[in-house]
C-alpha cells in the first residue's frame, strides 16, 4: 500500500540480514532523499553455510528455461579450482546461466569452498549490468576459488529447452 514500508523478514522477501539492511537503505532513500528506489531493483544473492558452503545469486537453469529465452549454460567441478585442489576440498561445482541474446548473466551456483564468497564478483557483474565478455576475459589471483570464474565463462554453451 502507498505510504506503508516493510523491512526485514515481515516484508515476505526474505529473513537476511543483508536484505533487511537493504530494505532500510531503500526506505531511507525514499523518505529522506526523495528518491525512488524500490525492491525490484535488488538483485538478492545468499549464502548457505553448509558443507561445503553454497553461494547463489538470479535464476536456476531450470528457472531460466521456464521464461522461453535462449540460455546458455556452463558447469565445472570444484576438482578445476586450484585453491580447492590446495586446500583439499574439491567437493561441488560452479554454475552459471546466461542469456543467449543479451550476454548478461542470470544467475550462478557456486558449491564448493569459498563459495559464499566467491559469489561476489558475478553478484557484482549482475548488478553493474555488464555482458558476460567483461568477466570472460579477467585475471584473477592465484590461487583463489573466483580464478576459476573466466575460465567457467569461456565454457558457455547454448543449451536447447527441456
Amino acid at each position: 500500500m502507498p505510504g506503508v514500508w516493510a523491512l526485514g523478514d515481515c516484508n515476505g522477501r526474505g529473513a537476511f540480514t543483508h536484505t533487511a539492511y537493504n530494505d532500510f537503505e531503500i526506505v531511507a532513500a525514499n523518505l529522506l532523499d526523495g528518491d525512488e528506489r524500490s525492491l525490484s531493483q535488488r538483485l538478492v544473492g545468499y549464502a548457505l553455510y553448509i558443507d561445503p558452503p553454497l553461494g547463489r545469486i538470479g535464476m536456476t537453469q531450470t528457472e531460466a528455461e521456464k521464461t522461453g529465452r535462449k540460455i546458455l549454460v556452463s558447469k565445472r567441478p570444484m576438482t578445476r579450482v586450484g585453491r580447492a585442489i590446495e586446500k583439499g576440498e574439491t567437493k561441488g561445482f560452479m554454475k552459471i546461466v546466461a542469456d543467449a541474446e543479451t550476454q548478461r548473466i542470470l544467475g550462478a551456483a557456486i558449491l564448493g569452498t569459498g563459495g559464499d564468497e566467491a559469489i561476489h564478483g558475478i553478484l557484482d557483474m549482475m548488478n553493474a549490468d555488464q555482458p558476460v565478455s567483461a568477466l570472460r576475459w579477467a585475471v584473477p589471483i592465484h590461487p583463489t576459488v573466483s580464478e576459476l570464474i573466466p575460465t567457467l565463462l569461456l565454457g558457455l554453451e547454448r543449451v536447447e529447452p527441456r
